[in-house]
């Protein structure tokens, strides 16, 4: 996720507890959605397609905090 902002997310990662607390956020739905689809955890339809809307609601949100940050 981000790649151009690889090196500002390692270190708002290190001193932002808040965009860290958001990515792990993120990256934890992004499994939990995966292993849903897999048939690994049980997860409807509609139960999926609400977590990918969560995740980008965070997605955007880090993206801004990016945006800010690198200006």
């Amino acid at each position: 996720m981000f790649p151009e902002y690889r090196d500002l997310i390692s270190s708002l990662k290190g001193h932002d507890l808040h965009f860290t607390r958001l990515f792990d956020k993120h990256n934890a739905m992004d499994q939990t959605i995966k292993n849903m689809e897999a048939g690994i955890e049980s997860g409807t339809a509609f139960e999926i397609e609400a977590l990918k809307k969560e995740k980008l609601m965070l997605k955007d949100e880090l993206y801004s905090i990016l945006r800010k940050a690198s200006a």
